[in-house]
């Protein structure tokens, strides 16, 4: 019998800037995680469900259509009458530096818990096998929501379920590290696979060597640790085994386009192999391999053909 993952996050309007031009699109980490899940699993053995809140316009639409294209399940996004997506905006120098403006205070991925449907959409979550969310999932939500969020990942835990969580720290997202330390504290001790952005890591806790980090993660209760080092090797620690390190693939200079979406493609293509059955190792290789595709190509979405066979 297929298992179910659901994808907790945010999804934005992504305006970008090449010279007099602007493109529009869409982009969002958990967004860019499930479609890279659903590309590379058979729906038989896992199928890939979106939760976040849109609004009844004509862009939240078109997100629907896009990701039901992709074979993401999108049965329990809400539609808000009075709310839209965020919007993001990517400027572009000359030297190719991007500078990302937000516009997503009112979006209404936000208030996806604090809807009259949020109850009964959480029911239905506790009985997943996998809830996947990140850093950023996490952020957009007032107090009150990131309570219930926890206890719905707690829920699930106790049901059988398995939670998944990659760090995908912004800090100007929250109001302070203090903050975020608890918040994040808290998340590690309802997660069973971490995926850990060794940056985002030192510049949340202060920079500590691999191993430190990974052991401070197993003592929140974390069973399985993923350390993502950009270009570099990931390492693997999954409790009571020995630590694997997965080098990454190669590439030449001029093969990297765009490093958009490279840590959510990663994510994903471990966890196709990882939740279908695969070992750690053939996990972290598919892993990069995913990766280093998506980052020859311009945007979050590579073209379909363009998938790594």
């Amino acid at each position: 019998m297929s298992k179910k993952i659901a994808v907790i996050g945010e999804c934005m309007i992504e305006l970008s800037e090449k010279g007099a031009d602007v493109s529009r699109g869409f982009g969002g980490d958990t967004l860019n995680t499930s479609v890279y899940i659903a590309r590379q699993v058979n729906a038989a053995a896992l199928t890939v469900d979106y939760v976040t809140a849109l609004g009844t316009d004509s862009f939240s639409q078109q997100m629907l259509d896009a990701w039901q294209g992709e074979n993401v399940g999108t049965g329990l996004i809400q539609r808000m009458d009075n709310r839209l997506p965020g919007l993001y905006y990517i400027e572009t120098d000359d030297t190719g530096e991007r500078t990302f403006y937000y516009w997503r205070n009112e979006a209404a991925a936000k208030f996806w818990l604090e809807s009259e449907q949020a109850a009964a959409i959480c029911e239905t979550l506790a009985t997943y096998d996998y809830l996947y969310l990140s850093g950023i999932s996490l952020a957009i939500l007032s107090p009150t929501s990131r309570e219930k969020l926890l206890s719905l990942l707690r829920e699930c835990r106790a049901n059988g379920g398995k939670v998944i969580f990659d760090n995908n720290y912004r800090p100007r997202l929250w109001a302070s590290r203090e903050e975020t330390q608890q918040v994040y504290q808290q998340m590690l001790e309802c997660t069973d696979i971490a995926f850990l952005t060794l940056d985002d890591e030192d510049a949340l806790w202060g920079a500590k060597p691999a191993d430190e980090v990974i052991a401070r993660t197993h003592a929140a209760g974390v069973n399985e640790v993923v350390i993502k080092r950009g270009a570099e090797s990931c390492l693997v620690s999954v409790v009571g085994e020995v630590l694997i390190d997965v080098p990454a693939v190669k590439l030449p200079k001029e093969k990297v386009v765009d490093t958009t979406a490279a840590g959510d493609s990663f994510s994903a293509g471990y966890l196709a192999v990882r939740l279908t059955g695969g070992n750690p190792a053939a996990a972290a290789k598919r892993g990069h391999l995913t990766a280093s595709t998506v980052i020859q190509y311009r945007g979050a979405i590579i073209p379909r053909d363009a998938m790594p066979a």
